[in-house]
């Protein structure tokens, strides 16, 4: 069993190379879908578990779990909940023992007795900046400034929750077998490199 896990920085494209990678190896690939199997076991709206565990937006959310709770310190024993559940989900992922590409969640830590392929994705905050306003929905207007902001954020907050259940620091190199900067770069022109590396990765290991 072959397992990529893809850690990144906020608007590098990181999610994209995931999913282009997973259908270039014939890989599973899982990122939302993690979110979708915690929302299940733990009975909470979709939209607040992805929110509470990536700690943006979760102000503007409604909680409802056998009433609604929404005090700062619910919220924070609310995360530390859900990312022991998300642990519990990734683990179950791994048990199936097929080939697969895990986006975020901290899923290199996770795994780290599977020996996965550990990439970290990053850009230029120009490059980032560009590639989120392209992709920004037609209803969210920030300007330039608010979305640097919103990305450094998030990216402080992927940091933080990294921090909570491993002393491997998120985004330092020494913790990653690749690192790709996407800047100047078109994803999909990306993912066959990758893919040759991933290829060589895991042939050393047989």
């Amino acid at each position: 069993m072959n397992i990529i896990t893809i850690s990144r920085e906020f608007g590098s494209g990181g999610r994209e190379l995931g999913k282009r990678l997973a259908d270039l190896l014939g890989y599973d690939y899982y990122d939302n879908e993690i979110i979708s199997a915690v929302a299940e076991k733990s009975g909470m709206n979709p939209s607040f578990v992805e929110n509470t565990l990536s700690n943006h937006g979760w102000q503007n959310q409604t909680l409802t779990f056998r009433g609604t709770l929404s005090s700062p310190t619910y919220i924070q024993s609310t995360k530390i909940n859900l990312l022991l559940e998300q642990k519990k989900v990734i683990e179950e992922i791994a048990e199936l023992g097929n080939d697969c590409v895990i986006v975020g969640r901290n899923a290199d830590i996770i795994l780290k007795d599977y020996n996965p392929l550990n990439i970290f994705v990053c850009a230029k905050d120009t490059a980032k900046l560009k590639r989120c306003m392209e992709r920004a929905q037609t209803d969210e207007k920030l300007t330039e400034k608010q979305l640097m902001r919103k990305m450094k954020q998030i990216d402080k907050v992927r940091s933080q929750t990294r921090e909570i259940i491993s002393d491997s620091p998120w985004g330092k190199k020494e913790s990653y077998h690749l690192t790709v900067n996407t800047t100047d770069w078109e994803i999909k022109d990306l993912v066959s490199a990758v893919a040759a590396f991933a290829q060589c990765f895991f042939g050393r290991q047989k």
